[in-house]
């Protein structure tokens, strides 16, 4: 069983009926092969533990995912990448910058930022590069940097969030602005006072969506 073989399942597996909803959901963006959540999450676990046991990123397998149109390859990547996070070194950071600014939308940007956030994690030198990613041309950069600490908790740097965050503020962008809100609101659970504090000291230059997304459990 390889990485290969999951891609000929995938590709056995889809179903035209359910692509042209899945592509409207995504503003007929990509094309979509019609293979739903739930049955992709099958095949990943039928997969991704045997190629855990390599303790290597395929690099090749996320490549040719990445050059495929349908947009399922790209979730298969993704979710690789998240499945073998723990394997990334610090040298593989600009192959996951690659990865955001290329066929970037939401629905990849949004596993990518964990594996990034993760790798970080393990490597604390790298957080200067995603500051400079908070202040990138390129807005699914900016998104990456702003939420790569979700699910940090008590082990958030807090300084950083902050710079990266302040970094972002005055936007009008929709997608950075819910990035905003989402960072905060993740934060409030582990410290309120904290996100309370930075609310009241920004608010007069935090969209409302960011307010609202960041009050939540206030």
């Amino acid at each position: 069983m390889s990485l290969a073989d999951l891609l000929e399942e995938l590709e056995a597996a889809k179903d035209p009926e359910k692509a042209g909803p899945m592509e409207a959901y995504m503003r007929h963006q990509f094309p979509f092969l019609g293979i739903a959540g739930p049955e992709r999450n099958a095949l990943y676990k039928k997969y991704f533990p045997e190629a855990k046991k390599t303790r290597v990123i395929d690099w090749d397998f996320v490549d040719i995912c990445w050059e495929k149109e349908p947009r399922e390859y790209q979730y298969v990547a993704a979710n690789y990448l998240k499945a073998m996070q723990s394997y990334l070194t610090k040298d593989d950071l600009p192959k996951l910058e690659r990865l955001v600014v290329t066929k970037s939308w939401w629905d990849t940007v949004d596993i990518l930022d964990r594996v990034v956030g993760s790798l970080v994690a393990d490597h604390q030198e790298l957080e200067e590069v995603l500051l400079k990613w908070s202040l990138s041309d390129n807005i699914w950069l900016r998104r990456v940097a702003i939420d790569h600490q979700l699910l940090r908790k008590e082990k958030t740097n807090v300084q950083l969030m902050e710079k990266i965050l302040v970094n972002n503020l005055d936007q009008t962008e929709f997608f950075i602005n819910k990035a905003i809100g989402w960072a905060l609101r993740d934060y409030s659970k582990t410290n309120p006072e904290w996100v309370a504090r930075f609310i009241e000291k920004n608010k007069k230059r935090m969209a409302e969506l960011s307010i609202r997304e960041a009050s939540k459990y206030l």
